[in-house]
């Protein structure tokens, strides 16, 4: 017994889960609190237990001993490393994490590792040969990849590596990035997350601007006790920012063995601008910055194009309302401007532009506020209407032949009403619009189409951000208007030399705006000793002839960076480099031909290789000194896919340390399944580990189908799983914590007959109450309804829509699922199973799903409930059982011992069709002996009643 216990967790512990992302197209923002519920969990087991003292070893044996980072900017260029060298003090493997945020538009073109001498080094492939090179490798214990987030600027990179016992690791990221000028100012955010005290603690930050530094300033979110910590040392050219907290400035409180370093230290600079043009020449490339800021600006039409759909109703209205008055304040009396708000229908504010004036920006205050979110969504109409009102204008002359005109959509969601096809919407719009007005795209929340409202504004000269619900939408909306609100400039052409300038990266420009830069790159012949010459035309507002010439000597830098020590040599020809990918990466998305798209794509991955970046068509092959092990990186999904596998090859892995009766099984990986052999006896008995992926730890918390139940025990490292028969029209609550106010009770329905003598049943009504927000939810297979003390809101499974209403966000994807959010922390997940229309026997029906939670108070309770605080559960002797593929064991849980049997459950979050297989100890008799008491005492009166125990 003893031997298939060690096989057991030899294969286990072999093997810890990794992620594979796939990409196929631009990179943006998915949203990871969808894709991956149960992310953070094993990175907060990672944080629990820090030094109490640097001398100490902390309770679960993993110690950090540096955390380290640096960064060099060198003419807005920023090149950092970040550094983690961690230890398994402990006797047997433990999984360490290696987790950071990184700013989006960063390109990550490193990522070294060294495990007890062994050299792990990167390098960068085409992504098909690096999947090839990984693939003949495979093995397990390592993985490494690059996830977006739902953060604003943020995405993370994360490694994993399963260590044995006494193993010294180091981890060593490098990412580069174009720190891009905006509202007159450039800034670097490092987002600083050890996750535990660390011995020695050290962030630089060397800035280098050959034209001089004007101002410069360190915003501080990592914790206030940290103000005096930071400091500054301002030169000239050269600014040194450093941030070294001891041991004891690291912790939360005097006391507290948990460090307080978790959040983000913000360098924010502008430099001396004595010239608009500045340019830039070094080691064989040229950078010309140009950013004119003694330009009185252009008149401008604006035509604001807002989303008054149902899903903007509640906070994402109101705060869209508040915004709006304040840009309206912030309007010129030269400005022309109207409004133009949709649902399902088309509305004006005024058929017309009118000019800025005090009276008509009252009236349109008036009417922004009286606006009432309801109806579908009709994006392509309210585009079209918007352009039309433009182009009336230009065409009765009147528009200021130097003003500029553009175009402000705000929405939250996809069309529901008119035209839905995205393609068409876009080709609509271009064909309509013929580049005459700029239109900009703001998307609200996490479920609206990105992708879209970039490709749309791409391809109209324009801005899109995405804008959080979970964050000040207000505060942001504003600040995107700021972006766009003082044109200063319109069509600026660069022009430079013909002879021994080559590769120059885009010079012809729509607009300028206060507050930004425009930069140009290219080539420059080794050969060439002349003078760089540039010419840059453009419409202003006082000067439709504008004229700017800039001359600088090919070799005026050298001396510079020679006597600069923290200065990186390269920044020239990598901003050159991103740039001309990123420039390719938006002509490749606008290609109107598969055999343009290939061809960019070519140029792309050839740029790529050359100058070290991962992007979408290339990946990290990390290796091992002899090329047995390797790790891949590839760029973060863009499509929103679950997870895949992402494993890194070794021939051996330390072995664990011999099994004990107590010993907890590990819970089996992500990885492809692989048969696992037990013996008993004489007898021989294989079962395959199919393992859900549903996120970094193991499936959620969840109950589905006729109903069963999946508990997941981090602590334990497994999962659970029992089934309950109810009566029909019980409602059994799944979780009760009266002291958050949460409850969550669940409405059984049968089918329609019985069949193989049994009458199945299934939750057909899910209520959650939210009792300090005075908000109940009643979910049914037919509608979803919303209720406080004075509204009543109806939403509909026929159609993607989401609400933010005060600390809840609510969120339905189309005849698939609904997600809450309460404080941008908690989830749960329904998930709608339909039926063909007229089954005989089958009926509609839900299923409920949330990760474990620390958030929950030690009151929790309900079927699901009792299991945030995770009892621990040990398994042993385990042992053949009537049927071959079904091993028996015995279970220890609260005290008690239950016989249980391995089998498998299906949980459908991902896949509600197939549902994915997750592997689990079936506790038998109604989960008696796992659950407290009876499932019966879990029955309440009301959808709303919180769990009276008796």
């Amino acid at each position: 017994m003893k031997r298939i216990l060690y096989l057991l967790l030899l294969l286990f512990t072999a093997e810890i889960r990794g992620f594979d992302v796939f990409i196929e197209e631009f990179p943006d923002s998915a949203d990871l609190g969808e894709l991956f519920p149960e992310l953070e969990i094993n990175y907060e087991r990672f944080k629990r237990s820090a030094d109490t003292d640097a001398e100490v070893q902390p309770q679960d044996g993993i110690s950090l001993y540096s955390y380290k980072v640096e960064t060099s900017i060198t003419s807005h260029f920023a090149n950092t490393m970040i550094q983690s060298k961690v230890e398994n003090n402990a006797k047997y493997p433990q999984s360490l994490s290696f987790d950071i945020q990184i700013p989006k538009g960063a390109y990550i073109n490193n990522f070294t590792m060294n495990v007890n001498g062994i050299t792990f080094s990167g390098s960068i492939r085409e992504k098909s040969e690096a999947r090839n090179m990984y693939s003949k490798a495979r093995a397990r214990g390592k993985s490494a990849g690059l996830l977006r987030t739902n953060s604003l600027d943020m995405e993370n990179f994360k490694a994993d590596l399963n260590v044995p016992g006494g193993t010294k690791v180091q981890f060593e990221l490098h990412y580069q990035e174009v720190l891009q000028r905006r509202l007159g100012s450039y800034e670097h955010v490092l987002y600083l997350q050890p996750g535990r005290l660390a011995k020695h603690f050290e962030v630089d930050v060397y800035v280098l601007e050959p034209e001089g530094i004007s101002t410069i300033s360190v915003a501080n979110q990592v914790a206030n006790q940290f103000a005096d910590v930071i400091n500054i040392d301002k030169g000239e050219q050269k600014t040194h920012v450093s941030f070294k907290p001891t041991v004891d400035q690291q912790r939360e409180c005097p006391t507290c063995a948990t460090t307080a370093v978790n959040g983000r230290l913000s360098v924010k600079y502008d430099v001396k601008r004595e010239k608009a043009s500045q340019l830039q020449v070094f080691n064989g490339y040229f950078l010309h910055f140009f950013a004119p800021e003694n330009q009185p600006p252009l008149p401008k039409n604006i035509l604001f194009v807002i989303d008054v759909s149902g899903s903007m109703w509640g906070i994402k209205m109101k705060q869209t309302i508040e915004a709006m008055k304040a840009i309206l304040d912030d309007l010129r009396s030269d400005d022309q401007f109207g409004i133009v708000d949709f649902n399902h229908n088309i509305r004006c504010w005024k058929d017309k532009l009118v000019y800025a004036s005090p009276i008509e920006k009252e009236s349109a205050k008036r009417y922004v506020q009286n606006v009432q979110p309801i109806g579908g969504t009709n994006i392509n109409e309210a585009l079209l209407r918007a352009i039309f009102i433009l182009k009336e204008a230009s065409e009765q002359k009147m528009l200021d032949p130097n003003s500029v005109s553009l175009i402000v959509l705000v929405s939250d969601g996809d069309p529901t009403v008119g035209e839905l096809k995205l393609s068409k919407i876009l080709k609509n719009v271009k064909a309509n619009n013929r580049d005459e007005f700029s239109v900009h795209s703001l998307g609200i929340g996490f479920d609206v189409d990105y992708d879209f409202l970039e490709r749309l504004a791409q391809e109209n000269h324009g801005l899109a951000q995405r804008i959080f619900g979970n964050q000040d939408t207000a505060a942001q909306l504003k600040e995107f208007y700021k972006k766009v609100s003082t044109p200063l400039l319109k069509d600026i052409v660069f022009e430079y030399p013909i002879n021994g300038i080559s590769d120059v990266t885009n010079n012809r420009f729509h607009h300028y705006f206060g507050g930004d830069e425009i930069v140009v790159a290219g080539k420059i012949d080794p050969d060439k000793k002349a003078p760089i010459q540039s010419f840059i035309t453009a419409t202003s507002a006082d000067d439709v002839n504008f004229l700017l010439e800039t001359i600088t000597e090919v070799e005026a830098l050298n001396d510079f960076f020679a006597q600069s020590k923290h200065a990186f040599p390269d920044f020239a020809k990598q901003y050159w480099a991103q740039l001309t990918i990123n420039q390719l990466l938006a002509e490749r998305n606008l290609a109107a031909t598969a055999e343009a798209k290939r061809t960019l794509t070519k140029k792309i991955m050839q740029l790529s290789i050359t100058h070290h970046f991962v992007t979408p068509f290339t990946s990290l092959l990390i290796e091992s000194e002899d090329g047995k092990e390797k790790m891949l990186a590839d760029s973060p999904n863009t499509k929103g896919a679950c997870c895949q596998t992402l494993a890194v090859s070794t021939k051996t892995t330390p072995a664990p340390p011999p099994p004990t009766k107590d010993t907890k099984l590990p819970c089996p990986t992500d990885i492809a399944p692989t048969p696992l052999e037990l013996q008993s006896g004489t007898e021989t008995m294989t079962i395959t580990d199919q393992r859900c992926k549903t996120g970094q730890n193991g499936s959620p918390n969840c109950v589905d189908n006729d109903p069963h139940f999946i508990i997941n025990l981090p602590k334990s490292r497994t999962d659970v799983c029992f089934n309950i028969d109810p009566q029909a029209g019980s409602i059994l609550n799944m979780l009760s914590d009266p002291e958050l106010g949460i409850t969550i009770n669940g409405k059984i329905v049968t089918a329609k007959k019985v069949k193989d003598g049994k009458l199945n049943t299934y939750f057909g009504t899910f209520g959650l109450y939210f009792e300090q927000l005075d908000m109940k939810i009643e979910i049914s297979t037919e509608t979803i309804t919303l209720k406080d003390h004075s509204h009543t809101r109806v939403m509909k499974w026929s159609e993607s829509s989401g609400l933010t209403y005060k600390r809840l966000a609510v969120s339905v994807k189309k005849e698939s699922n609904i997600t809450i959010t309460l404080d941008n922390d908690l989830s749960f997940v329904i998930v709608l199973h339909r039926v063909w229309k007229n089954h005989p026997v089958n009926v509609d029906f839900l299923g409920l799903y949330f990760p474990s939670s620390d958030t929950f108070s030690d009151k929790a309770h309900g079927l699901i409930g009792q299991f945030m605080k995770d009892p621990e559960v040990s398994v042993y002797d385990i042992r053949a059982g009537t049927d071959p593929e079904k091993p028996t064991a015995t279970m220890n849980v609260k005290g008690q011992q239950l016989t249980v049997t391995r089998g498998v459950q299906k949980q459908y979050q991902y896949n509600r069709t197939e549902g994915t297989k997750v592997t689990c100890w079936f506790i038998h008799n109604s989960g008696k002996g796992f659950i407290d008491g009876h499932y019966k005492d879990y029955i309440v009166p009301q959808l709303y009643s919180f769990l009276k125990l008796r």
